[in-house]
């Protein structure tokens, strides 16, 4: 997925739901504060998305641009409709954090992006090899600063021993990056 894909999903995610805001989780939100990113971070050809004023409208959002779906098949790249539960492993205040992405390829829809911060911290938290991956691109291309990661690592929804783990994975991740 590019910053242009993502737009095109916001747009096409506000047109469906009839929504004019949505919210994207998960890695394409990096294309709100990191346009032009190196092809090593197109690691998904998905978008999660959800209405914000409408998250009921989600599971018509995957039905309709979904895996799958006539869109994915046309495009190469399409949306997941997720609820707004999908965020419980961001830390607090994320939402208030969002980035917006609005310009003419949005058709009008502002696509609320969590911010660099918030969604690596999240990625630890989920802990899969692509989130794995992904935090290390991250962290290797300099788009995240240690001390607001570990800020917000101290933010996250789970228990203290889970926290100083991530902790201790993130300080590790960031040596790594020196070398």
């Amino acid at each position: 997925m590019n910053r242009s894909q993502l737009e095109h999903i916001i747009r096409a995610t506000g047109s469906i739901a009839d929504d004019h805001e949505v919210v994207v989780l998960g890695s394409a939100s990096v294309f709100a504060q990191f346009a032009d990113l190196d092809e090593r971070f197109v690691l998904s050809v998905e978008a999660d998305v959800f209405p914000k004023n409408k998250p009921e409208m989600s599971d018509l959002i995957d039905g309709s641009i979904g895996e799958l779906s006539p869109f994915h098949n046309t495009f190469g790249y399409y949306a997941h409709g997720v609820s707004r539960e999908t965020a419980n492993n961001l830390p607090d205040g994320w939402d208030a954090r969002l980035i917006p992405i609005n310009n003419e390829n949005t058709g009008g829809v502002t696509g609320w992006c969590v911010e660099i911060h918030d969604l690596v911290a999240g990625k630890y938290v989920s802990a899969r090899e692509k989130d794995i991956e992904f935090v290390q691109l991250a962290i290797n291309a300099r788009m995240v600063k240690e001390a607001i990661l570990l800020d917000r690592i101290q933010a996250l929804r789970v228990d203290a021993s889970q926290k100083e783990r991530i902790r201790l994975r993130a300080e590790e991740n960031f040596r790594r990056s020196l070398h």
